[in-house]
C-alpha cells in the first residue's frame, strides 16, 4: 500500500529539465503546492541558463508564474542539480543522452520525452493501467550500472487517454483490433508550435511520428512484464492523427473489436464503474474514477470537458455499435495534464509510495527494490 503524505518525514525535492517549454511550465505549475514534492531546481537550454526563471520563461498558462519558481536561477543540463529526482520535459533532440546522464548520476528520471519509452528495460507507465511494470526498474539499474538512478516514462499525449479507456475494456471483454482517428490540440506541438496561417480555419492531417507512437505504445502499456522482459499485448492498431485549431484537449474517435460479445450498455457500465484501487486513490494527483462517461450526443468537447478530474480524467461519449468492428466511441483527454506533466507527476507519486524515491542528501543509494504491496 502507498504511504499517506504525513508519513514522509519531509518533501522530496524535484527538479525540472526543459523547464521553460509548454510541458515544463505545467510541471512548474503542478509542483507549486504539491503535498509530497517541492520544486528546488530548474534546468533548460543555454539560452535560459543563468537567468531567473521569471525572466527566462515566456509563460503561457492561465495563472501567474508560481512565486516558488519565479526567482529560481535556471541551470544548464549538467547532472548536478539540488534535488532528489527530476522531471524531464526535454525536446527529443537532446532528451535521450541527457536523461541517461542524470540516471547514471543517481537521479530517478520521470520523462515525458519519447526517447526511452520503448526501451526493453524502461517502464512506459500509466499507473491505472500497468503499475506492475515498475518491477522492471531493478533490472534496468543492473543492466545499465545505475546506482540509485533510473528512467520511467509516460506515453505520448494521445496514447495516454486512449489506453486509460482501453484498460477496463481489455480486462472485461478482451480486445482484438483498434482503429483511432485523433483531432489534436495545437498546444501539443509546443511553442510556437504550428504557424497560425497553417492551422487557423484548417486541419493538418499529419503529425510527424504520432501515428507510429499510437500504434506501438499501447502494445507495451497493455502488455505484461514477465520478470526479464516486456511482452506486448498483440493488438491490431491503426491510427490517423490530425492537428486541429483547438488550444488544449485531444479528441479521439475510436472503433474496437472485442473478444467477448458485449452490449453497448455493458461497455458503458464497465467504463463508468472503472475505479482505481486504494493505493492509487491515495496519490495526490489521482482520480478515483478516471473515466467520465457523458450521455449527451455532442460530448465530449475540448472546451467543455478537457478539465475533467483536474485534467487527469478521460471523458468518453457517443458509445454505440460499430458496423465494421463492434463498438465505437469518442474520448477526450487533456494533452498537457493527463497526456504530459500530470501523467509524470502521478508516476512520481506512485514511485514515492512504493519506496523508489529517496532523499539524496540522506541516503547512499543502491539498487532500488519495490516495497511489499
Amino acid at each position: 500500500m502507498s504511504l499517506p503524505a504525513r508519513r514522509f518525514e519531509r518533501k522530496f525535492r524535484a527538479g525540472v529539465l526543459g523547464a521553460t517549454g509548454m510541458v515544463g511550465q505545467r510541471f512548474v505549475q503542478m509542483l507549486a503546492n504539491h503535498p509530497w514534492f517541492e520544486l528546488t531546481d530548474l534546468a533548460a537550454s543555454e539560452r535560459s541558463s543563468g537567468k531567473k526563471y521569471g525572466d527566462a520563461v515566456k509563460w503561457h498558462l492561465d495563472s501567474p508564474v508560481p512565486e516558488s519558481a519565479h526567482n529560481l536561477v535556471v541551470k544548464d543540463l549538467a547532472p548536478n542539480l539540488d534535488c532528489d529526482f527530476v522531471f524531464s520535459a526535454l525536446d527529443s533532440s537532446v532528451a535521450g543522452p541527457a536523461e541517461e546522464d542524470f540516471a547514471r548520476a543517481g537521479y530517478p528520471v520521470l520523462s515525458n520525452s519519447k526517447n526511452h519509452r520503448m526501451d526493453s528495460d524502461v517502464p512506459l507507465l500509466v499507473p491505472e493501467v500497468n503499475a506492475s511494470h515498475l518491477d522492471a526498474i531493478p533490472l534496468q539499474q543492473k543492466n545499465r550500472g545505475y546506482d540509485g538512478g533510473f528512467i520511467v516514462t509516460n506515453p505520448n499525449c494521445s496514447t495516454a487517454g486512449l489506453v486509460l479507456v482501453l484498460k477496463p475494456l481489455a480486462d472485461a471483454f478482451g480486445l482484438e483490433k483498434i482503429f483511432v482517428v485523433t483531432m489534436q490540440a495545437v498546444s501539443g506541438a509546443g511553442y510556437p508550435g504550428v504557424a497560425s496561417l497553417d492551422i487557423l480555419g484548417n486541419v493538418v492531417p499529419f503529425i510527424s511520428g504520432e501515428e507510429e507512437k499510437m500504434e506501438a505504445e499501447p502494445q507495451k502499456l497493455l502488455g505484461k512484464w514477465e520478470g526479464g522482459r516486456f511482452v506486448e499485448a498483440g493488438l491490431g492498431i491503426s491510427a490517423h492523427c490530425n492537428r486541429v485549431p483547438v488550444r488544449d484537449g485531444h479528441l479521439e474517435c475510436v472503433s474496437l473489436s472485442l473478444k467477448k460479445i458485449a452490449s453497448i450498455r455493458e461497455v458503458a457500465e464497465v467504463l463508468r464503474d472503472f475505479a482505481v484501487d486504494e493505493e492509487l486513490a491515495s496519490l495526490p494527483t489521482a482520480v478515483r474514477n478516471p473515466i467520465v462517461v457523458v450521455d449527451e450526443d455532442n460530448r465530449p468537447q475540448p472546451r467543455l470537458d478537457s478539465g475533467a478530474g483536474h485534467g487527469m480524467a478521460a471523458v468518453v461519449g457517443r458509445i454505440r455499435e460499430c458496423s465494421l468492428l463492434d463498438v465505437k466511441l469518442a474520448l477526450l483527454s487533456h494533452n498537457l495534464v493527463r497526456g504530459a506533466a500530470g501523467a509524470a507527476v502521478l508516476n512520481a507519486e506512485l514511485l514515492a509510495s512504493r519506496g523508489f524515491l529517496h532523499h539524496r542528501d540522506a541516503v547512499n543509494l543502491k539498487i532500488a527494490e519495490p516495497v511489499a504491496r
